[in-house]
């Protein structure tokens, strides 16, 4: 069996973009994974393309071998968008070759763990604060301007069955919310990410809101990202010490500052989202940073996302797959939740474009907050090229 072509395509999803890429053989087999052009300024799809060459004519059921030669030729520019690029090739070879074998991915791991993996609502409330007019105008879901909104949502949150949510750090002024994420934040004032006089009662009253809504029965999580320095960090996880979060997760490239952080937290300390490779994360888990180590497997690729849960499960770590994308997204990280003992929870983005569903030709099923793990060959989830390209958008 030999790869005969990559094809890129890109689908309007509402808020963003969509993309997947379709690996073709010369024995009619072909291979679909999901990644994400919309961080920084994009390139994973003119990396894959220039990968393309080195990819053609091999074997995809030698996924090892190839994903090995794909890092080696980039040895000088790890990470980052070519770790990506490299991880979708990976995955959409790992496609192929379950389908040949005519099983789940994660049957080549040795099996799945479990049958249902619980799920979190994630940026629960905060892409319908910060863009209200498109998630009214176009998605049809309500925005959200205010507490009592946060609460509704919250309500919403149970009504559906989820047992958690994370949401972001948001400030409600006269109607409108404003989002504190400095750390992505090109402005020259966010520069020194220090810690606003706003910030704390404002991410109090934000959780109570979400705690009036959803009951005591529903986990709260709060994502900081790479919003603070270790002393605004510090000041945050003191003031909502007595707040019962689930998590908080918090972004920091440097182990021993992330260790000391969670050393001071009463909350657990979630992160890693951001690190990529097994190497990368076993200083974190060397220095004990970390309760819950959190993968990303569209940008690490499966085989090296479950090397490392293998890691972080030695260190006695839980882990989360890192999820906002799509369906088929979702069923990439749900093979890794279903493939390794430590998986915890995983991330499940709700306030999505309704059509999304439209592009696998049947949509996962989510059951009382969980999702219900694909047990068909492959991904266990088709892609519906037609659809995808019917909603053809610019990455």
């Amino acid at each position: 069996m030999k790869i005969t072509a990559l094809d890129i395509l890109h689908a309007d999803g509402g808020w963003r973009t969509l993309s997947f890429l379709k690996v073709s053989t010369d024995e009619g087999l072909v291979g679909w994974s999901e990644f994400y052009e919309g961080f920084g300024v994009g390139g994973a799809s003119d990396l894959i393309r220039r990968f393309t060459g080195s990819v053609l004519g091999r074997d995809p059921r030698d996924v090892a071998p190839l994903s090995a030669m794909l890092h080696a030729i980039s040895r000088l520019n790890p990470g980052g968008i070519a770790h990506q690029a490299i991880a979708a090739i990976e995955n959409a070879c790992l496609d192929i070759k379950a389908r040949a074998l005519g099983v789940p991915v994660y049957a080549l791991f040795g099996g799945a763990h479990r049958d249902t993996i619980p799920l979190y609502w994630t940026h629960c409330g905060y892409f319908r604060a910060t863009r209200p007019e498109l998630f009214e105008e176009r998605l049809g879901l309500s925005g959200i301007r205010s507490l009592d909104d946060v609460k509704a949502l919250g309500a919403d949150v149970a009504a559906r069955g989820f047992s958690a949510l994370k949401t972001n750090p948001l400030i409600f002024t006269n109607g409108q919310a404003r989002a504190f994420d400095p750390g992505f934040s090109p402005l020259p004032s966010s520069v020194a990410r220090d810690l606003p006089p706003d910030l704390v009662p404002a991410t109090r009253d934000l959780i109570e809101a979400f705690r009036d809504g959803a009951g005591d029965d529903v986990a709260i999580h709060l994502d900081l990202n790479f919003t603070l320095r270790p002393d605004g960090y510090r000041a945050v996880l003191g003031a909502l010490a007595d707040a019962g979060l689930a998590w908080v997760e918090i972004d920091h490239p440097d182990p021993r500052a992330l260790a000391a952080l969670r050393q001071g937290s009463v909350a657990p300390v979630a992160s890693l989202e951001a690190i990529y490779g097994g190497r990368a994360y076993l200083d974190f888990l060397r220095e004990d940073a970390v309760d819950v180590a959190i993968i990303d497997v569209i940008w690490n690729g499966v085989l090296e996302s479950v090397r490392i849960a293998t890691i972080a499960d030695a260190f006695d770590v839980a882990i989360a797959p890192h999820n906002f994308y799509g369906e088929l997204g979702t069923a990439i990280s749900a093979h890794l939740c279903a493939a390794v003992p430590n998986a915890r929870t995983m991330e499940f983005e709700v306030d999505d474009a309704p059509w999304r569903a439209e592009f696998v030709h049947a949509p996962l099923e989510i059951r009382d907050g969980q999702l219900v793990l694909p047990t068909g060959p492959g991904w266990g989830v088709d892609p519906d090229e037609n659809a995808i390209r019917e909603r053809a958008a610019q990455p």
